[in-house]
């Protein structure tokens, strides 16, 4: 396997995708709490591969950046291709399978093991080495797991209903989209990245769409239909600018900025009222355990390297 693209060394452009990736991360489980208990995970997640590669498609098609396709004729790039599609699928099944057990705030702190996950792949993948600052970061990302779950540790350890359940799915999700990222990472070797989640967006949508219930959708309301369709949205700015902050700036600093994410969802849902939505109930070790999990992630992803 080929190393990685290089990066374009745009840093400002890079941090601005970044960041419109954890703004779009951080409030959609809020906006998938609103369609999922009526239509159910799957239909919820088909529509958000459907309506990103419905919206995707004739833009690329009208602005003619589909250039390369003509290169999944090849065995190894095909290949490379599908796997990613359908590990991008699995993390946004386990997503939605976890989202339903427990909070949007407990998803989004547990999903931050995703982009822990990557750091750790590029110590070997990409070269990169850990300095004592970064493995504190480190040691300081699992402290905060711990303290912000502090009050299910009995129900994780011993009783181990619903709610572990859920942050289980959350954690497959997590690997799977560490797997996905990194595939992704070699894919801008010979694809754009709109073009690789043109592809992924489409094996999304087939994926689920045998999986989906649409006698359902008769049952949304206006609000609903606004939430369902922001989804799709979210998914396809989300994930178009991750890819493409990828291809800006490294990927342990496109890490670090989207570990800020825990912090838009916590503050959506403990400071606005959103009727039926599950509120994590926050004391201070959990709140301590939240700053934790995203200083260690950032401490980890940006701490100077060692020479």
């Amino acid at each position: 396997m080929s190393k990685p693209n290089s990066v374009s060394g745009r840093w400002t452009l890079g941090l601005l995708l970044a960041l419109g990736t954890a703004t779009m991360w951080g409030t959609l489980p809020v906006a998938l709490h609103q369609v999922a208990p009526t239509i159910g995970p799957a239909t919820s997640t088909f529509f958000r591969f459907f309506i990103a590669a419905l919206l995707l498609t004739p833009y690329l098609l009208i602005t003619r950046e589909v250039n390369n396709l003509h290169k999944l004729k090849s065995a190894k790039l095909s290949s490379m291709t599908l796997i990613a599609g359908l590990l991008l699928t699995g993390n946004y099944g386990f997503y939605i399978l976890g989202l339903e057990k427990t909070t949007a705030e407990a998803t989004q702190v547990m999903i931050q093991l995703a982009p822990m996950l990557l750091l750790l792949a590029s110590l070997w993948l990409f070269k990169e080495k850990f300095n004592p600052i970064q493995w504190l970061g480190f040691i300081g990302f699992t402290l905060g797991l711990l303290l912000f779950f502090e009050r299910q540790l009995g129900q994780l350890l011993i009783e181990f209903g619903d709610y572990g359940l859920g942050l289980v799915f959350i954690i497959m999700s997590a690997i799977f989209w560490t797997g996905y990222a990194i595939i992704q990472k070699f894919l801008l070797n010979d694809f754009q990245s709109s073009e690789t989640m043109l592809i992924l967006y489409w094996i999304g949508s087939l994926a689920f769409l045998p999986l989906s219930d649409f006698s359902t959708l008769w049952q949304l309301n206006t609000l609903q239909w606004a939430a369902l369709l922001f989804c799709g949205i979210n998914t396809l700015i989300a994930y178009g600018c991750f890819a493409e902050a990828m291809a800006h700036i490294e990927a342990s600093r496109v890490s670090a900025i989207i570990a800020i994410t825990p912090l838009f969802t916590i503050a959506i849902a403990q400071l606005i009222p959103i009727s039926d939505m599950p509120v994590e109930p926050l004391t201070g070790l959990s709140i301590l355990g939240a700053i934790l999990v995203v200083s260690g992630s950032i401490a980890t992803a940006i701490a100077k390297k060692s020479q």
